[in-house]
């Protein structure tokens, strides 16, 4: 008997009575649609009704002192220079036998620095030596003979008056006597060259050790044990130094002045040195000499600047910026004279002059009133406090109250 296969598919789709239908599978990943779209609709409400931030620059206003302060005229950079510094070497050429320096070690005026080998000096000296002790002794010998033959002339002229010898034996004895004593002032002569080349020997000998010419540390070391130095420049190995010292005490600085401006600098001026590496450290200084020559290149002249005070951070070729202050005025009045801000930050609104006010996220408009032009900004007599943050170049678009975004501060 054949059975028929869609019969059998109809049966196994049949739901037979009382029978209980399998429960429906649960998708938690549903449950999550409606937050997501909570979520979307804030977003989209909160970056729709959010206000633009302005981006500005800002600035803090300062105290304006009532003090007869002295203010900056000009404003230069230079450079940290020492006046007294060397790079040491020897005064004859040879090789290093000891080096006693090392960077940063300090050293006192004649202190031994290096040590040359001497054995070249030594055996010259000893030659020196040996030829003074020759010419002593020659010398000594012919005082000797010095000595008889004018003992031999006196006891001839003696009997020679008494017709006892012949006149040309007591003439033979005094030309003997008279060349006996040239052959001693010779012999003196030699003595005395003899005695200066041991003198010179001796300078060689000493020229092998290396001092330092004055008190000073040593920033370089330019040579090592076993090589060759020398005080000319021969090329090949040879070095032509020991090391460099530099006197602390003689630092100062060099700046260089536009030639507009530096009808502004007298000799003698006060001023204030600010190191690069030490921003918040002012020094106290003076202008020593305006160096009377102009750089056609770059149309400056050269300006000197001494330091009152002397301390160990200042080393040689430090960046610094001087400000070139004024004679200090006798204070006018008791009255406050208000604050100092950058000119930048002062702006004209319907012919007055205002700055805008940073507080918090806003930014307010004051009107000011402006007093006189200083050295980094302009006086505000009133509308500003000091300590005040004070937006450099408003926007255009800036208004009273507007939120703003400070991106920088100087």
């Amino acid at each position: 008997m054949t059975t028929n296969p869609s019969a059998e598919l109809l049966n196994e789709l049949r739901l037979e009575r009382g029978a209980v239908p399998p429960p429906a599978r649960f998708n938690p990943w549903w449950a999550l649609v409606p937050v997501l779209l909570l979520l979307v609709a804030g977003a989209a409400w909160y970056f729709g009704n959010r206000e633009k931030l302005l981006e500005v620059r800002t600035a803090t206003a300062l105290s304006v002192g009532t003090d007869a302060a002295s203010g900056s005229v000009l404003d230069a950079s230079g450079y940290v220079v020492a006046r007294r510094m060397a790079t040491v070497s020897s005064k004859v050429t040879g090789r290093v036998q000891d080096i006693l320096i090392q960077e940063g070690m300090k050293v006192e005026a004649g202190q031994v620095m290096a040590r040359l080998d001497p054995v070249d000096a030594q055996a010259q000296l000893d030659y020196a030596n040996a030829q003074a002790s020759a010419a002593r002794s020659a010398m000594a010998s012919i005082q000797v003979q010095v000595e008889q033959a004018e003992t031999e002339a006196t006891r001839l002229s003696e009997l020679v008056g008494r017709k006892l010898v012949s006149a040309s034996q007591y003439d033979a004895a005094k030309t003997q006597r008279d060349s006996l004593r040239a052959q001693y002032v010779t012999a003196q002569r030699n003595a005395h060259v003899a005695e200066v080349q041991v003198e010179i020997a001796t300078n060689g000998l000493d020229n092998t050790i290396v001092r330092a010419p004055f008190a000073g540390v040593v920033i370089a070391k330019a040579a090592q044990p076993g090589e060759i130095v020398s005080p000319m420049a021969t090329g090949g190995f040879t070095r032509t130094g020991i090391g460099t010292i530099v006197d602390m005490d003689s630092l100062e600085v060099e700046v260089d002045v536009g030639e507009s401006y530096i009808g502004r600098v007298q000799p003698g001026m006060e001023a204030e040195v600010v190191l690069n590496a030490y921003p918040d450290w002012r020094i106290p200084a003076e202008v020593i000499a305006i160096i009377p020559a102009a750089d056609r290149g770059k149309a400056t002249v050269k300006v000197r600047v001494g330091f009152k005070q002397k301390d160990a951070r200042i080393v040689p070729d430090m960046g610094v910026r001087v400000s070139f202050l004024e004679a200090a005025r006798e204070p006018q009045s008791q009255a406050p004279k208000g604050v100092q801000v950058p000119q930048a930050a002062i702006v004209s609104v319907d012919k007055q002059a205002a700055v805008f006010v940073v507080k918090g996220e806003r930014a307010s408009r004051r009107a000011v009133t402006l007093g006189a032009a200083l050295a980094q900004g302009r006086q505000v007599l009133s509308g500003v406090t000091a300590g005040e943050t004070v937006v450099l170049d408003p926007p255009p678009e800036l208004k009273d109250g507007d939120a703003v975004k400070v991106t920088a501060s100087p």
